[in-house]
C-alpha cells in the first residue's frame, strides 16, 4: 500500500474557454476531457494534461464564472509547476511566453532545479521547472531529506539580480512548441502552504509514507521553512511541497478564482484505496466515501490545515468513454447525468478546442 506519485490538480477557473486558450495555446497541453463537476452538473469540470491525461500530467478546472477572486494562504496552494527537460528548454519557453505577451519571472536558480514563473488569465502561478539537477546535489543519495540544508547566500544574491535574471533569455524567437521543449512530461511538484511544518511531515511524511527528500529554506525568504515530500527518490511528478508561514501573520486561503480546490495524490486500484481510507479513518481524519469520478475513484480527506487531499485511483483513464484520438472534443457525461444532457448543455458556454497536434514525448 503506497502512495504512487501525484494524480491530478483541481483549480478554479472564471471563464472556461480563456483556459482553454492558456493551457493549450499557450502551454500546448491537450484538453483531455469536457465535463462537470459531478457535485455541481451546472459547471464544466476540464481535464489538461498530456496526449492521455496520464495521472501526474492532469490539470484540472471548475468553471465558476461568479467566483471571487481567491486569495493564497494557510490551508491552500501556492502554486504547481510543470516539468520540462533542461535549462535550454526553460529558455525556450521564456523567450517564447515573453514574445506572445505573457509576463515571465526568472529564471531562478533553486539549487535542485531552474525555473521560471507565469500566472495563467485567473492568476494562478505556474512554475515550470527542470528535471534537474536533483536532491543530492547538497546530500548523499542514500540520506536526502535527512538534514537541514540552507540556501547558499551567493544563491540568493544571484536571484535578486533583476537585471542579469531579465537578460537571460533564449536568443531566436521561438515560434512553436518543438519537442525537446514541450510540457509532456507532466508536473513537477505541487507547492501548498502549512502553518506547522512539523504536522504537515506527521501527514505526508508519516501517515501518507512519502519520503521527504528535502528540508531547506523558502528560497524568497530565507529563514522561513520549505519542505519537499516524494516518492522513492523524489522524481519530478511524485513531489509535493510546503512553505512554512506564521498563522499569527498569514491569511488563510480565500478560496475563488485562480485558487487550488485540492491536489490529488495517486493509489493503485480500488482495492488499495479502501485499504487507505481505512487507514485515515483510524488515524481520526474525516475521510468521504468513495466516489466514483468515471476516470478514476476518489476518496477526499485534509491536510493538517485543511487542504483537501484526494487519493484517485490510476484508471480506467480517459478514454473509457470516447476514443484517444477525440479526447477533449465534446461533452461527456456520466451515466447518471445523461438524461439531462439537454438541461446542462445549454446552462454551459460551447468550447472551441484547437486541434490536438501530437508531439514526439519526451520521458526519462
Amino acid at each position: 500500500m503506497a502512495i504512487l506519485g501525484l494524480h491530478h490538480i483541481t483549480l478554479i477557473s472564471s471563464n472556461a474557454q480563456r483556459t482553454v486558450d492558456f493551457y493549450t495555446g499557450v502551454l500546448g497541453q491537450r484538453l483531455v476531457k469536457q465535463t462537470v463537476n459531478f457535485d455541481d452538473p451546472g459547471a464544466y469540470h476540464l481535464y489538461f494534461g498530456d496526449e492521455l491525461g496520464r495521472p501526474g500530467s492532469a490539470i484540472t478546472f471548475f468553471e465558476w464564472p461568479q467566483s471571487l477572486k481567491g486569495r493564497p494562504g494557510i490551508g491552500g496552494t501556492h502554486h504547481f509547476a510543470l516539468s520540462v527537460t533542461d535549462r535550454d528548454g526553460l529558455l525556450r519557453w521564456k523567450r517564447r511566453l515573453t514574445d506572445l505577451g505573457v509576463p515571465v519571472q526568472g529564471p531562478f536558480d533553486r539549487h535542485y532545479f531552474t525555473s521560471i514563473y507565469v500566472q495563467d488569465p485567473d492568476g494562478v502561478i505556474v512554475e515550470i521547472a527542470t528535471r534537474g539537477p536533483g536532491w543530492s546535489v547538497d546530500e548523499d543519495p542514500a540520506s536526502i531529506g535527512g538534514a537541514h540544508c540552507p540556501p547558499l547566500a551567493e544563491m540568493i544574491v544571484a536571484n535578486r539580480d533583476e537585471a542579469r535574471i531579465a537578460a537571460e533569455t533564449w536568443p531566436d524567437p521561438v515560434t512553436e512548441i518543438t519537442p525537446d521543449m514541450a510540457l509532456q512530461q507532466g508536473m513537477h511538484h505541487i507547492t501548498a502552504i502549512s502553518s506547522n511544518i512539523e504536522r504537515t511531515q506527521a501527514f505526508f511524511g508519516d501517515l501518507l509514507g512519502m519520503r521527504r527528500v528535502k528540508m531547506t529554506d523558502n528560497f524568497d525568504r530565507p529563514g522561513s521553512a520549505h519542505w519537499y515530500w516524494g516518492v522513492d527518490d523524489g522524481r519530478p511528478g511524485t513531489v509535493m511541497t510546503y512553505f512554512e508561514h506564521d498563522p499569527k501573520t498569514e491569511p488563510l486561503v480565500r478560496m475563488g478564482a485562480g485558487q487550488t480546490h485540492h491536489v490529488a495524490l495517486a493509489v493503485a486500484d480500488e482495492d488499495t484505496q479502501l485499504e487507505w481510507r481505512e487507514k485515515l479513518l483510524r488515524a481520526g481524519l474525516n475521510v468521504t466515501p468513495v466516489r466514483d469520478r468515471i476516470y478514476f475513484k476518489s476518496i477526499y480527506t485534509n491536510d493538517p490545515d485543511g487542504h483537501i487531499v484526494e487519493l484517485a485511483t490510476t484508471g480506467p483513464g480517459f478514454a473509457i468513454d470516447e476514443t484517444a484520438a477525440d479526447l477533449g472534443r465534446s461533452l461527456q457525461l456520466p451515466p447518471w447525468l445523461e438524461m439531462h444532457r439537454g438541461t446542462i448543455a445549454q446552462s454551459l458556454r460551447p468550447l472551441d478546442v484547437p486541434e490536438w497536434k501530437s508531439l514526439e514525448t519526451v520521458r526519462s
